[in-house]
């Protein structure tokens, strides 16, 4: 399988606080979804259990053509598209109709997208009048290096003002941890200083995204390997180390609901 982008799995043990930082958000999202479903950038399902069984029917799209037919296989009652994205379009190739979900899921997806305004203004073209956009990314503000997988990423006012020019209203929230889960992201901060302190000419700002990831890779599974024999810390947490903020441009991530 040709990797396109960064993969966190729920079975590396290294992963965990990453894996349970984005399952967190599903979680929430089940409590509030219906009906029809569209999950933008489904990846290989991490959240699929939990979306499908809150929703009278399912479609999850993603560029990767092999994770897309194991998911067909795999969840025969739900409906699976190949594609890449934006605009949002069905198997056939042909745009998906306008006001046709009553919720999209896309968790970090967004800032892997060149065409941001395509990807938000195609999201409420397909939403149902009164549907909503549950939309997660990373917030700028507490990235630790440059991350050569991401195309961009985003202040908090800055996603509020893109998801505003589509959707009248945009409720800003957040995901942060708890003392647990702020203890490993200050390790990782430590950590990742060590390793880019050689980086003198600061070239992980300066080369091409391409040309840094498999080095990114490399020195990513180092570190959370490192981490991990530290002290445990990074096996202990659980998605329920996380919590929904009220205060976004001071949370680990971005967890913004548009209504259209």
């Amino acid at each position: 399988m040709y990797k396109t982008t960064e993969i966190t799995s729920a079975e590396i043990a290294s992963d965990n606080p990453v894996h349970q930082r984005l399952l967190f958000p599903y979680v929430e999202a089940a409590t509030l979804v219906s009906g029809k479903v569209l999950e933008i950038g489904c990846g290989w399902g991490r959240g699929l259990e939990l979306l499908t069984n809150a929703a009278d029917h399912y479609t999850g799209i993603d560029k990767n053509t092999e994770l897309i037919a194991a998911l067909s296989a795999e969840y025969p009652s739900s409906t699976f598209i190949a594609a890449n994205i934006p605009p949002l379009t069905g198997a056939n190739g042909l745009p998906l109709p306008d006001n046709t979900f009553d919720y999209i899921v896309t968790f970090q997806v967004i800032e892997h997208i060149e065409n941001d305004d395509l990807f938000i203004r195609e999201a409420h073209r397909v939403l149902k009048p009164g549907g909503k956009l549950l939309l997660t990314t990373v917030n700028k503000t507490f990235s630790l290096t440059r991350n050569p997988w991401h195309i961009r990423e985003y202040y908090a006012d800055g996603l509020r003002n893109l998801i505003g020019r589509y959707f009248p209203k945009v409720d800003a929230k957040g995901v942060h941890g708890n003392g647990k889960v702020m203890t490993y992201y200050e390790q990782n901060k430590a950590s990742v200083k060590k390793l880019t302190r050689f980086d003198i000419f600061n070239l992980q700002y300066k080369l091409p995204r391409r040309l840094l990831q498999v080095p990114y890779d490399l020195m990513n599974r180092l570190n959370r390997n490192r981490l991990l024999k530290a002290d445990g810390i990074a096996a202990e947490i659980n998605y329920t180390d996380y919590l929904v903020s009220t205060d976004p441009a001071g949370s680990l991530d971005f967890f913004y609901i548009a209504t259209k």
